[in-house]
């Protein structure tokens, strides 16, 4: 079973194009594939997929969209679905940032790419940081208290 883990800070080049960690491309490389599935992800980042992932996702019936209210689920696939994109990789092991999916992360220069298991997460740095200290610190204050790895 493949996993996604680790930090990695990046600068986005002026074509939008962001390396992807090295760590990254030899699980890609396991599955014989070029390309990753790029997403709008939750707390505005985005979301990477390996093809696997993607697959499985879909496979499963999309069980993980599924809502008692049907009006909200299918607004939650329009807008994940719609701004999903296979990103290849280019022989630096880069891929390209569609524009629509830059602005809704807020990407600019400084990016860092996180590994979280299923999927890897790309941030613009400073909305990390705020996540990390407003979201994050907090969380964890809590799960201290109840869980123990």
């Amino acid at each position: 079973m493949s996993a996604l883990y680790g930090e990695y800070s990046y600068v986005m080049d002026a074509k939008n194009r962001v390396f992807i960690p090295a760590r990254f491309r030899e699980e890609l490389a396991k599955e014989d594939k070029n390309y990753l599935m790029v997403s709008i992800g939750l707390d505005h980042c985005l979301y990477i997929f390996l093809p696997s992932k993607w697959e499985e996702l879909l496979a499963n019936n999309m069980e993980i969209f599924k809502s008692e209210n049907k009006q909200e689920e299918r607004a939650f696939k329009r807008f994940f679905f719609g701004n999903a994109s296979d990103a290849q990789l280019d022989e630096q092991g880069r891929i390209l940032v569609p524009q629509n999916q830059k602005v809704y992360a807020s990407l600019k220069k400084q990016i860092v790419i996180r590994g979280v298991g299923n999927k890897a997460e790309i941030w613009d740095a400073q909305t990390w940081s705020k996540y990390k200290k407003d979201v994050m610190a907090p969380s964890l204050e809590k799960f201290s208290k109840i869980i123990d790895l």
